[in-house]
């Protein structure tokens, strides 16, 4: 068998410096493929900036991430989305990202992204690869994933992999491993370092490790400041926030306005902030 070693990156979330951490971790480990499980962009202040560095590897392929996708509806104002968000202060840093790439030509480049990949290797398990899961890319997939769900999504798959959550996980459920490659540019497990899995093929089969790689954060939390996304409101002082904890801010203080009927704004922040102190 030769060998195959194969680079799964995903959640760069427009973190450049992390993307460039990692990029640079995996030639060193000598993987031959990279595969962008989603989400390049939006949140940090190098939207622009990672997915012209992504569009130069080549050997590099690409699934759609929900974020990926969120530029393009918001920019075209699309029915899919709840039409009250496009006055609403609190996306204020989304239509930020989406004019960057627009104004860069770079917006609709992740439209001709696909939402799975499946990687076939003579002697191996089948990966199949999507942000979420196969069926939507919003769909959390870890050690939690019910085993009927994982039956379901797997389609005869020995291996699938989903990003998303923001944190690696790895779980056997019969014949199909799980697994979840982390984030490079926003990871939510308290740990800062720029995060993705790489997969080496064996005799045995697939070998998972999870890479985590150290990287100065001073430079893409300068740019919060300097680019003028941080301006432009409370979601990308949680995006920063999020980038400085490790750890997920941005989701449960949406779930916890949702489920009390507020408003997203310094007020509530504040408010849940204090209720929940995130863990430094």
């Amino acid at each position: 068998m030769p060998p195959v070693r194969v680079a799964l990156i995903a959640d760069i979330h427009g973190n450049a410096d992390a993307l460039r951490a990692v990029l640079g971790d995996a030639r060193a480990q000598g993987a031959e493929r990279l595969i962008v499980n989603g989400d390049v962009v939006n949140r940090g202040p190098d939207s622009v900036e990672a997915l012209t560095l992504l569009l130069a590897q080549d050997d590099a392929a690409f699934t759609l991430g929900n974020h990926d996708d969120l530029l393009y509806l918001w920019r075209t104002r699309s029915g899919a989305l709840p039409g009250d968000w496009f006055t609403d202060p609190f996306w204020g840093a989304t239509d930020w990202s989406a004019e960057q790439l627009d104004r860069a030509g770079l917006l609709r480049v992740p439209q001709a992204w696909p939402m799975t990949l499946r990687l076939t290797e003579v002697g191996l398990p089948d990966l199949l690869i999507a942000h979420g899961t196969p069926a939507h890319y919003r769909e959390s997939l870890s050690e939690k994933t019910r085993p009927e769900r994982v039956a379901e999504l797997a389609g005869g798959a020995g291996v699938l992999i989903g990003s998303h959550i923001h944190r690696p996980a790895q779980a056997s459920f019969a014949n199909v491993q799980v697994l979840n490659t982390g984030a490079v540019g926003a990871p939510a497990n308290g740990d800062p370092r720029a995060q993705y899995l790489l997969l080496t093929a064996t005799p045995s089969g697939w070998v998972p490790e999870f890479r985590a790689v150290p990287y100065d954060r001073s430079g893409v939390l300068r740019r919060f400041e300097t680019s003028g996304l941080l301006s432009t409101g409370l979601s990308a002082e949680i995006f920063r926030d999020e980038v400085l904890t490790a750890r997920s801010l941005y989701t449960p203080y949406w779930m916890w306005t949702e489920e009390r009927g507020l408003s997203r704004n310094a007020q509530t922040w504040a408010a849940f902030q204090r209720l929940f102190p995130p863990k430094r």
